[in-house]
């Protein structure tokens, strides 16, 4: 059976949440016995978000393979419980680099290059790459941005061009928009939804099934009407409102029958009657009222709190094990380091502090390594986290005052963290650091080996800098210990200090493997110690969320 394609495009806003929608179509597709594979297609014209600000576009989420990506694809892999590859992250900067490289090579021999049919053409090649290489029953695609955005115009145009390419019956369109409420006459309003579907079939799209996003209860006259008006079926006008637990948002489109409605239009059976208890059994215990245990975020960006997004997910998918919830507390490492900033982080059953590049508040990092440690607060470092945790022992515990990183200090005489020597010399940022699936041999008898229960990992990685051998053996000798090393004993890879309740950090990005029904067990021991410092160890539920 050819690779059926859900298409997914969004209206009115941004960010009206295109991507929880694809993955929770996703993971009601699996429900059904169906393969699912996602893909995003981003209209920036960066290669990838690598080197973007997190204030522009959130977190970097990483692949196995090393693809920097969207955010958006942490949602497909969490709901959907997929390993996804670079083929699942298309932007425009990837499609004109790969069709002006061509042009450059002469293989369009000497033809005028234009927008249609080249740059269409390469979008739809990387579509069917997908498709290909997934093996999957259907593939779903989400076009990011908005239905009359220009950056989006040839996307728009090569999915139109594949309905005809590959037949209606394997494709089907998805609208996502959103209707704005007027608090001043008390109405949603459904025109603007009206305005983007015409703008989707001026160019030529025609939607199967359109998603009405609001803060507010969607009545069905409303549904009706703007079925009436887009030409879709009124069954097919589904009500989503804003809900406050994502997890939710997969039960709530099984009650409107959209993954039964799509199998229709696409022409197939359920494989299997709709598996679905373990998630309903999660999202219970998730909705259920627990004691809470105080986690304080330290970090460079939390304003943003997109910037952490897996980091948050993490933690509260470890929080469901032990039938507590987080009070998550976002607090800015500047501001940990003015005017006696650790008040900011008494009272705290645990810490953690996640990646981060530049040296923005890197001190009150330092300082928050260092009370965890004075104090016997429970600690996870992530990336940086763990090299501000060596920073921290090497000028407080090992007396070497101005012990910092070369990437901030290039010329401490004690940089406890250096540049890697794979990353010396390079001219160009994106796409360079350490990153995707890399093994680690783990310590027995350590905290990592209890937790991990086994002796060989694979994690994901994002970094440039590594923790510098050369005061390894200074580190042991004052009961740092290396926990995780790579398989030829070179790079540090995990540490934790044996007289500290619970004081481990990482290089890699654990928060990138953690799924809502299989919690990473780095965030399983951060949240154990958690409760016990709150004094709630008894909290653990035997639940099985897998269905």
């Amino acid at each position: 059976m050819a690779t059926k394609i859900i298409f997914f495009t969004g209206g009115v806003v941004s960010s009206v949440g295109k991507g929880v929608t694809a993955a929770s179509v996703g993971r009601l597709l699996k429900a059904r016995g169906f393969e699912v594979t996602i893909q995003k297609l981003d209209p920036y014209l960066n290669v990838d978000p690598g080197t973007l600000s997190p204030y522009q576009h959130g977190e970097v989420f990483v692949l196995d393979d090393g693809s920097e990506t969207d955010l958006d694809l942490g949602h497909y892999e969490r709901f959907c419980d997929l390993h996804l590859k670079k083929t699942s992250t298309v932007t425009t900067g990837q499609v004109y680099e790969e069709v002006i490289n061509r042009e450059r090579r002469g293989d369009y021999l000497g033809g005028t290059i234009q927008v249609i049919p080249h740059i269409t053409n390469e979008i739809k090649r990387r579509i069917d790459m997908l498709t290909r290489s997934a093996e999957a029953d259907i593939a779903l695609i989400e076009v990011g941005g908005t239905v009359g955005d220009i950056e989006g115009q040839p996307f728009l145009e090569a999915i139109r061009e594949l309905r005809n390419d590959l037949g209606r019956e394997n494709t089907a369109f998805v609208h996502i928009t959103w209707l704005p409420y007027l608090r001043a006459t008390n109405e949603t309003k459904t025109k603007p939804t009206q305005h983007s579907v015409r703008e989707l079939r001026s160019v030529g799209i025609m939607p199967d099934m359109i998603f009405a996003r609001s803060d507010y209860p969607v009545e069905r006259e409303l549904a009706r009407k703007i079925a009436q008006f887009c030409d879709v079926r009124e069954e097919a006008v589904i009500p989503l409102v804003t809900a406050d637990l994502l997890y939710e948002i997969p039960l709530v489109l099984e009650q409107s029958r959209v993954a039964d409605i799509l199998l229709e239009r696409l022409e197939l059976e359920p494989k299997q009657a709709p598996k679905l208890q373990g998630w309903n059994t999660m999202v219970a215990e998730l909705r259920r009222e627990k004691p809470s245990v105080k986690v304080g975020l330290v970090g460079k960006y939390v304003e943003l709190h997109d910037a952490y997004l897996s980091v948050r997910e993490a933690l509260n998918h470890a929080a469901l094990y032990y039938g507590v919830s987080v009070d998550l507390q976002w607090i800015p490492s500047t501001d940990v380091e003015r005017n006696d900033g650790k008040q900011l982080l008494t009272d705290l059953d645990a810490i953690i502090v996640p990646g981060g590049f530049g040296s923005r508040g890197v001190e009150g990092k330092v300082l928050t390594a260092q009370h965890a440690r004075e104090n016997k607060v429970p600690y996870l470092g992530i990336c940086l986290g763990l090299q501000v945790m060596m920073i921290d022992f090497a000028r407080n515990v090992l007396n070497l005052k101005n012990a910092d990183s070369y990437e901030f200090d290039k010329l401490t005489p004690d940089p406890v963290i250096n540049l890697m020597l794979d990353q010396r010399g390079l001219d160009q940022l994106g796409g360079t650091m350490r990153l995707g699936l890399y093994p680690c041999q783990i310590l027995p008898g350590s905290k990592a080996a209890e937790l991990y229960k086994t002796d060989l990992i694979h994690e994901r990685h994002r970094h440039r800098y590594e923790f510098n051998n050369d005061y390894r053996q200074q580190f042991e000798n004052a009961g740092m210990v290396f926990s995780g090393i790579s398989p030829d004993g070179v790079l540090v890879e995990m540490a934790e200090l044996s007289d500290h309740p619970f004081m481990m950090a990482a290089q890699f990005h654990p928060e990138f493997l953690s799924r809502p029904n299989r919690a990473h067990p780095l965030f399983l021991g951060l949240i154990e110690a958690a409760c016990r410092k709150a004094g709630l160890s008894d909290q653990k539920v035997d639940i099985d969320f897998t269905d």
